[in-house]
């Protein structure tokens, strides 16, 4: 089978996931490891599956710890072998880890995040007996899954929500990076703003320019981009920055401290549950994207022999996104938001997916 070749510092790395055989004594997660280092995994048999987080890996509250749950859900359920690594902070090293994992016939590797797209498509055209999943991105290669979200749904249930709890009028928009992924975000939260305020701002702020992803992993500067959007008035900002997004939590703890209330809203995962007891009172809603779900699923249709290539949408009907209503701060307007849910559902509303 053709394949480049693998780079001493991968060689290296391969040789220890070879010394660690099916990971025994793995953990029951996922596991953080950092610059490509060998995660946790199970050995408690079945389909063997590799997956490789991005920048910031494993903690971030958000995207990469939802493809955790994902893969650690299949591990539980359904006996697979599990491995994760994560790519060095620069990203330099995606397409030799992804290698890495094929190269050691590990039947299913994923690669999360819209950055993997190239990394997927070079490996899975060297190794076509292994197949590929990729988060976020499209990959046309009959051996990958590509799997995306209907972000714009679950973000326009986020913005309504917003406008009706805003009592300024003026909301925020904190992007890590500016991508077409973030963009659709964007765009569903200014349309359902408008849905219920015409007259709503929304002040869109973006940390980083691809190719730089540090804007996922910066949460300093998140939170000194959200203090400004306080202080100009806002007074719910909704992050879609990863890791970052803690930054936005304590602006808006920060804020209300010196002033009247003000919201912020998480991303990705119910980040109320996942975010540090002092910051949750401070959290409205977050807006779903279940990396998990597509995760799981993948995994669930390989190991049963029936993976599937091709562009596959998670979307509102499929429960691939939503908004969460832990903590109850919704509760009052729980009516108006599953009015709206009902509406996007019988296409009465067709929700932009570009700003």
């Amino acid at each position: 089978m053709p394949r480049r070749g693998l780079s001493a510092w991968v060689v290296a790395v391969l040789l220890g996931l070879a010394a660690c055989g099916g990971g025994s004594g793995g953990s029951k997660s996922a596991g953080r490891s950092t610059g490509g280092s060998p995660a946790g995994s199970s050995s408690a048999g079945g389909s063997k599956v590799g997956l490789v987080f991005d920048v910031g890996g494993r903690g971030d509250g958000s995207f990469n710890d939802a493809a955790a749950a994902g893969l650690e859900r299949a591990q539980r359920e359904l006996g697979v072998e599990t491995r994760a690594v994560t790519a060095a902070a620069g990203g330099e090293n995606r397409e030799d880890l992804v290698r890495l994992f094929a190269s050691q016939q590990y039947g299913l590797v994923f690669g999360i995040g819209f950055a993997f797209a190239g990394p997927v498509a070079s490996v899975a055209k060297d190794f076509p007996g292994t197949s590929f999943g990729v988060i976020d991105t499209s990959v046309p290669a009959p051996n990958v899954a590509s799997l995306t979200f209907a972000a714009e749904q679950g973000a326009f249930l986020a913005g309504a929500a917003a406008a009706r709890k805003s009592h300024s009028g003026k909301l925020g928009f904190v992007g890590g990076v500016d991508t077409d992924a973030a963009h659709g975000f964007q765009a569903g939260f200014v349309a359902g703003a408008r849905r219920v305020n015409p007259q709503a701002t929304v002040d869109v702020r973006y940390l980083t320019q691809p190719p730089d992803l540090s804007g996922f992993a910066d949460p300093a500067r998140a939170r000194e981009v959200a203090r400004g959007m306080y202080q100009a008035g806002a007074d719910v900002v909704f992050h879609v920055a990863g890791g970052s997004g803690v930054g936005v939590f304590e602006a808006a703890r920060d804020q209300s401290a010196a002033g009247p209330k003000v919201w912020a809203i998480g991303v990705d995962s119910d980040q109320y549950n996942t975010a540090a007891p002092e910051l949750r009172p401070f959290i409205l809603t977050s807006v779903l994207k279940r990396v998990d779900v597509a995760v799981f699923d993948t995994i669930a249709a390989f190991h049963r022999n029936g993976f599937q290539a091709g562009l596959q949408r998670f979307d509102l009907a499929s429960g691939g996104v939503d908004i969460t209503s832990t903590g109850g701060a919704l509760n009052d307007i729980a009516g108006e938001i599953q009015a709206l849910r009902d509406q996007i559902l019988r296409g009465e509303i067709t929700v932009p997916t570009k700003p």
